[in-house]
């Protein structure tokens, strides 16, 4: 944009903070008080999930206890930017259902940077966790897709929106508790064109890890696939 003119527009509409709508300088991002109020997930975290660890200090890197625990892993790494709790949720669910698509920008460079050490295995193609076309249809858009395309941007990572289905319509993982979540998200998946993700590196987008069951389910059918390896990257993780 001609820089004049965007001198006049930004004296006209000013920029604002996306959470607080205080007029800011730059465009599409926060102001520092409410950007203060958003907590990042930084080391130490589980080398495996990504769920912050209680150890201050460590010269190693470490993994969680239930990581440790499990066997079989349909995930190869994991790992979210922020913190999912009352400051960075209304950021999130302002993106996600009132169509305030220009988040987008921040919470894909959230992304960029909190994915660092699965961008370090050069995975192979980014794919958006889908919604079933009847919730698509309700919502207009997927988040996850929108997400998807602004990293790869960022990247130059390619990004694929039709490989990966969701045939099968389930009720709303909010509404499940752990257990009924597996249960929900089961089968609900399917690999349309397993030529695009045999023997690759993917890495899945989403924007909220609860308990992590769709992201598994989605890693599951992948590798059945020959997805070689799954990687997850959310803006947001639920903590306890």
């Amino acid at each position: 944009m001609i820089q004049w003119l965007k001198t006049v527009i930004d004296f006209i509409l000013p920029p604002r903070c996306l959470l607080c709508n205080k007029v800011i300088h730059t465009d599409n991002s926060l102001c520092t008080e409410c950007f203060d109020k958003i907590s990042f997930i930084a080391k130490p975290y589980c080398k495996h999930c990504g769920k912050p660890l209680p150890y201050n200090h460590s010269p190693h890197e470490l993994y969680c206890a239930e990581c440790l625990s499990q066997k079989d892993f349909q995930l190869f790494m994991c790992r979210s930017a922020i913190k999912y709790d009352v400051f960075s949720k209304k950021l999130i669910l302002d993106f996600k259902f009132s169509d305030h698509i220009e988040n987008k920008s921040l919470l894909a460079q959230w992304l960029f940077f909190a994915g660092r050490d699965i961008f370090s295995y050069k995975p192979d193609v980014i794919l958006p966790v889908p919604l079933h076309y009847s919730r698509l249809f309700q919502r207009k858009y997927n988040q996850s897709a929108v997400l998807a395309c602004e990293l790869s941007k960022l990247t130059n990572i390619p990004a694929d929106y039709s490989i990966l289905k969701k045939y099968r319509y389930t009720k709303p993982q909010t509404i499940c508790n752990g257990k009924q979540r597996q249960k929900n998200i089961k089968d609900a998946f399917i690999v349309n064109d397993c030529t695009v993700v045999t023997g690759k590196h993917v890495v899945l987008i989403d924007d909220v890890y609860t308990t992590g069951a769709t992201l598994t389910e989605c890693a599951k059918v992948l590798k059945k696939s020959g997805a070689k390896k799954v990687s997850a990257l959310t803006v947001a993780r639920v903590l306890d």
